[in-house]
């Protein structure tokens, strides 16, 4: 072959390989995700959600920082974020004020936020927020053991509540919708703790509650299940029964499979869920806003409300009824 042309061939396949490698990079969409942090098995599967959904293979670069429950952390990640000059930002916000400032530089940087999970409560400038309503997982939490109750023939209701972070929107929405069922029906709420959503928490403040108030409870709420798991392991230690039969009934909050594994063998007595997998709903919201569509601002989960008894079909909440679900092995096989 003439060397001038073998020359000219292979120049052309650089610039072809060149120009198909910047076609390629022009496709893959760069997402920067700030994360909450690794404190439960709902956080695990919330980051494993967004991991499969934006892959390499599906097209994109996924920028992942988890934060470790520190806010500061989180607003200096989504400012790397608006450096690097990603396509989208995710937030799962620590807590939900504190946001407006770095918001503000994401949509002068012109890159779309989406919030999912906890909520924002100082800010609208995102496009979507995707995540269930807190406040009716506490409503629910409430409406049911006012049923479960009566139908069980207990007259006094003395609640110890172990909350969840502290600010987060999932706390303040669970605290608020249980404690409005608690004071509409005369309830006494000995205490409420933060126990910061993990298991060494709820079993910290599950020990203290013990020796403060021996003798004098009948009902813990956990706001996650991993603070559950923590104070099953408290209570056990100090002698006291829980769940079916026992003599505190164990509601707890997000419905991990691990959750729901202590439903089945009566040790939880309802498990109200807190949907994790919003990956997939987050990636067709990026695709609206790909193809130039406006999407909802409010997007939400679709949960359920699980017990260990087959005694209630459904309880009304706000107003509308709803299915409660008697958990079974093919549930926990299918759950996150």
């Amino acid at each position: 072959m003439n060397k001038k042309i073998a020359l000219g061939l292979a120049a052309a396949t650089t610039m072809a390989m060149a120009m198909s490698a910047n076609v390629f990079a022009e496709d893959v969409i760069t997402i920067g995700f700030a994360q909450v942090g690794h404190e439960s098995d709902w956080r695990t599967a919330s980051t494993k959600s967004c991991q499969d959904v934006f892959s390499a293979e599906n097209g994109y670069d996924l920028q992942f920082v988890d934060c470790d429950n520190d806010s500061a952390a989180q607003l200096e990640a989504v400012r790397g974020f608006i450096e690097q000059d990603v396509d989208y930002i995710i937030i799962d916000p620590i807590v939900s004020t504190g946001w407006d400032q770095v918001l503000t530089e994401c949509e002068d940087a012109g890159i779309p936020v989406i919030i999912i999970d906890r909520t924002i409560d100082d800010s609208d400038k995102y496009v979507s927020w995707v995540g269930s309503n807190f406040k009716t997982e506490g409503l629910a939490a409430g409406e049911w053991l006012k049923a479960y109750a009566a139908e069980k023939g207990i007259t006094e209701i003395n609640a110890l509540v172990i909350e969840g972070s502290k600010g987060s929107s999932a706390q303040i929405g669970r605290t608020d919708g249980f404690k409005e069922i608690a004071d509409a029906e005369g309830w006494t709420i000995l205490d409420s703790q933060d126990g910061d959503f993990t298991q060494a928490g709820g079993q910290e403040v599950m020990e203290s509650y013990c020796k403060s108030y021996e003798g004098q409870f009948n009902v813990v709420v956990c706001q996650n299940d991993n603070e559950a798991f923590g104070a099953m392991d408290a209570m056990k230690a100090a002698g006291v029964s829980y769940g079916i039969n026992g003599d505190v009934i164990l509601i707890s909050f997000d419905a991990c499979t691990a959750g729901l594994e202590y439903v089945i063998t009566g040790d939880i007595n309802g498990d109200f869920e807190c949907n994790p997998l919003a990956a997939p709903t987050v990636e067709e919201v990026i695709k609206q806003l790909e193809a130039g569509e406006t999407p909802e601002k409010e997007v939400f989960m679709p949960e359920h409300w699980y017990v260990a008894e087959d005694i209630l079909a459904s309880i009304t909440v706000g107003g509308e009824e709803q299915e409660l679900t008697v958990v079974t092995q093919e549930i926990i096989d299918a759950q996150y």
